[in-house]
């Protein structure tokens, strides 16, 4: 529906904005392309980029709805109560999501795809980068319990050893080295190169976010432009950003799923509310009197 349905709705109003014509023809060719092309990337397979796109323009298009038909103070509200749900979803023993990633994780399986971006880019190059690192070192210090961690990456190891299953099991072997356990190896038999097998994995191994996260940070900020008032949407996207770098700060520390609403929609508010009540006013004032700093 987001795909289909509201994207043509909204290009409707675009072009009925900006009085530009298109026949049904052409119309009906570019939604088919574009909603056919991201359900194959979100759902199938297709470049880590530009899924990350489709699921960004999906999150604005229900943000763009939520902004649309909700009042002012419901806007604010939802805001709210989402970053307190957020809270008890994924840190409470009994709730939702934190059930859904625990059930997830005993049964080898992945989270929905539309569910969860995943920015797995930067973690990849890293994780090449350590092999890299690996390689060079004498074969004996290897041996000798030297071996890298993948927590370093972001993961423990019973995170990676849940996700072994994505990898193709026709490449699994088993090495029996003398004086070292049994441990499973992938070895590449399609002949491609290593970089692409760590490029391919990235979706497995990044950071993952959950697609609420960027709907509601969509609509703090879209919230928020729709005043026109430039100061206030600056000070909402920087909070947003502080939030989800504290978020990932807490990440590291704790090394287990943690919800990404509260700091980034509390310090959105807070920002919102005093830029708006505060800061606006005060450069009106300034700049009516002529005042510079």
């Amino acid at each position: 529906m987001l795909l289909f349905l509201f994207s043509f709705v909204y290009l409707s109003k675009l072009l009925e904005t900006y009085n530009k014509p298109m026949d049904y023809i052409s119309l009906a060719l570019i939604m088919w392309n574009f909603g056919i092309v991201g359900l194959i990337t979100i759902h199938w397979k297709g470049p880590l980029k530009l899924q990350q796109a489709y699921l960004v323009f999906i999150s604005a298009l229900m943000a763009l709805i939520f902004i649309k038909y909700l009042p002012n103070w419901t806007t604010w509200v939802v805001l709210g109560v989402i970053a307190l749900w957020d809270l008890f979803a994924v840190l409470s023993p009994c709730g939702p999501l934190r059930i859904l990633v625990e059930t997830a994780q005993e049964r080898n399986d992945q989270l929905f795809p539309a569910l969860i971006y995943s920015a797995g880019v930067v973690y990849a190059l890293v994780g090449m980068a350590d092999r890299d690192e690996d390689t060079e070192r004498p074969s004996s210090n290897r041996r000798s319990g030297t071996q890298r961690q993948d927590s370093s990456e972001g993961f423990s190891r019973e995170w990676v050893e849940g996700n072994e299953h994505h990898r193709d099991p026709s490449r699994a072997v088993v090495d029996t080295r003398q004086g070292e356990p049994p441990r499973r190896q992938y070895n590449n038999t399609n002949q491609e190169p290593e970089d692409q097998g760590m490029m391919g994995d990235a979706e497995d191994k990044g950071i993952k976010l959950g697609l609420g996260d960027f709907i509601f940070y969509s609509i703090l900020v879209g919230k928020a432009s729709s005043y026109g008032d430039w100061n206030t949407t600056i000070a909402c996207f920087v909070a947003i950003l502080i939030g989800l770098c504290l978020t990932l700060m807490f990440l590291a520390l704790f090394r287990k799923a943690l919800p990404a609403l509260p700091f980034s929609i509390a310090f959105g508010l807070m920002f919102y509310f005093l830029t708006s009540l505060v800061v606006t006013p005060f450069a009106n004032v300034m700049s009516t009197n002529q005042i510079f700093i």
